[in-house]
């Protein structure tokens, strides 16, 4: 079994075609501070390691980073014993949960659901069997409880197209890659412009 971690699976995602956020992973704190200037602040910085597959368990993400306390979040990431740190640009939108599991049942099975910190609080989530057919894939948002947040963000009408597509990619996945034991995307942030991952965790056999 292989596990990629977040900078790999992202890189891999991106290599597929998906739309990943900007990040670079950085070794020193010089490094990650010019990077984050780049990007301007706020930041996101992420411990990068194989022994820290859930961040959140470990308080190894820390989100709204600004130039004040950069130094005191990055110290504190470090003594995780990271690989390095990841720094990303913070965005914002509607973050969603998609991911792929091979079931010993049903083989590939395909979920979407609210993602980030409502996953755990909302479980609203749907499934479908893999492969299935574009009609299916595309109605997967309507089954969620969180349906209408889908139609407007902040008055804002959201493009599903660039969501959709993303979706019927994902699905293909398995066809290409049957030995993809596990695929999570969470986040994905969906807002007026723009459909971005900002975390990503694939296993392979």
């Amino acid at each position: 079994m292989k596990i990629l971690t977040e900078y790999d699976a992202e890189n891999f995602l991106e290599h597929e075609g998906f739309p990943l956020i900007q990040r670079k992973l950085c070794k020193t704190e010089r490094d990650a501070l010019k990077t984050a200037k780049t990007y301007c602040f706020p930041v996101v910085l992420k411990a990068s390691s194989p022994t820290l597959l859930h961040k959140t368990e470990h308080n190894a993400v820390r989100t709204n980073v600004t130039e004040k306390n950069f130094h005191q979040h990055y110290n504190e990431l470090m003594k995780l014993h990271p690989e390095g740190i990841l720094v990303q640009p913070h965005i914002e939108g509607i973050p969603l949960l998609l991911g792929i599991k091979k079931d010993p049942t049903f083989g590939h099975v395909l979920a979407v659901g609210l993602g980030d910190i409502y996953t755990e609080i909302f479980k609203d989530v749907t499934f479908r069997i893999l492969p299935a057919n574009k009609k299916e894939i595309l109605s997967m948002l309507d089954d969620l409880k969180s349906a209408q947040l889908f139609h407007t963000y902040r008055n804002k009408k959201i493009d599903i197209k660039k969501l959709n597509k993303i979706l019927l990619t994902l699905s293909k996945l398995p066809e290409k890659y049957p030995n993809l034991e596990e695929l999570d995307i969470n986040p994905l942030f969906l807002n007026n412009y723009e459909a971005t991952i900002a975390d990503a965790r694939i296993v392979l056999e």
